[in-house]
């Protein structure tokens, strides 16, 4: 297959630019706007940012690919390796539901390593007796930390699984929550520090959850340099926009990331609090604390405790419709106007219950 050849792909971005039907002059007159040309696509991937989230990553810019947040990601690699009816992805629910969904789009098939029904933990025997026996698998979509659990995999645990998949699957590895984890901002805590001896090893990263930049829509798959060039061949043809690709670059450069360490210990500290708290609560039966900016809650009526914090104004996700997951609640680390919402809600319902 080859590429679509885009106008930035194919000629530089400078002189006088008459090869891509934009406008000539911007709308915009404002010196921030002005400033970004947003009359001109943008290029596919832009080298500055290419270079800045490598770096950030400790890897090369040909192991990178950015894209429009991990979802993309995670439709990408549906799309480029596998075929529809035949192929399989397997994924161990509960965990995020996008991999699923992209499996379904793609008409891939699905196999489900459930967790244990009472500790929600990898079941890491069945994991590996799965990957070894299903045929035409080449997908093993894991999360560290798990959404919604947050717990994570022990590096000893994905490397055998890494030596099941061997050449017949590769192992993507789902690390959106990671810079929560301690020591989660160096980069020999992930697991892209395998990169170099481990080809099947996929790793996806976003900007949304501890770059505190959800709305930017900016995530990045991180491979093998082969992988990459195979996902840019179906990439669309201008993925980031000229502001998002801005707002990046800013919102991953010194300044804010000596901000990222205050705010990602302000959310400890709070999770914390919270943790403590919830264990004081007569109505709270189990709780998964993990490694991530959220804990998960077991409770008598989640759909009723839901209803009352939202009556409060305050919003939680009720997780009940999912398999093992009756009855609980997924509560994000918020500020500390956020967590005394949320404490004032507890109250009234803890009071009424």
């Amino acid at each position: 297959m080859q590429a679509y050849a885009s106008a930035r792909n194919t000629a530089a971005a400078d002189g006088v630019l008459l090869n891509a039907n934009e406008a000539p002059d911007g709308l915009l007159d404002e010196p921030v706007w002005a400033a970004m040309h947003i009359n001109r696509y943008p290029h596919p991937q832009p080298q500055e940012l290419l270079t800045q989230l490598a770096g950030l990553y400790g890897v090369t810019p040909e192991q990178l690919l950015v894209t429009r947040g991990s979802d993309e990601g995670i439709d990408l690699l549906l799309r480029v390796f596998c075929r529809a009816g035949r192929d399989v992805v397997l994924e161990c629910p509960p965990c995020f539901g996008m991999y699923r969904i992209a499996a379904q789009i793609q008409g891939a098939n699905l196999v489900q390593v459930e967790r244990d029904a009472n500790s929600l933990a990898l079941d890491f025997d069945r994991l590996e007796q799965a990957i070894g026996k299903t045929m035409d698998l080449k997908l093993v979509f894991l999360t560290s930390p798990n959404n919604p659990t947050g717990d994570t995999i022990p590096r000893h645990q994905l490397q055998r699984l890494l030596d099941v998949c061997g050449e017949r699957s590769l192992l993507v590895l789902d690390e959106a929550y990671i810079e929560f984890c301690s020591s989660g901002l160096d980069p020999e805590h992930s697991a892209i520090a395998l990169l170099g001896h481990q080809p099947n090893l996929v790793v996806l990263r976003t900007l949304s959850k501890a770059w505190a930049a959800a709305g930017l829509r900016c995530g990045s798959v991180i491979a093998h340099p082969e992988i990459i060039a195979l996902l840019r061949k179906v990439l669309a043809p201008y993925p980031l926009s000229t502001p998002a690709t801005a707002a990046a670059l800013a919102v991953t450069a010194p300044p804010a990331r000596t901000r990222q360490v205050e705010m990602l210990a302000a959310l400890d500290t709070n999770k914390q609090t919270l943790l403590r708290y919830l264990t004081e609560q007569a109505w709270v039966q189990r709780i998964w604390a993990g490694e991530a900016n959220f804990v998960l809650v077991r409770v008598a009526d989640a759909p009723g405790l839901v209803a009352h914090c939202a009556a409060q104004g305050v919003r939680i996700r009720d997780f009940s419709s999912q398999r093992m997951l009756q009855n609980c609640v997924r509560l994000s680390i918020g500020n500390q106007n956020d967590m005394q919402a949320l404490y004032r809600a507890f109250e009234t319902f803890g009071a009424s219950s």
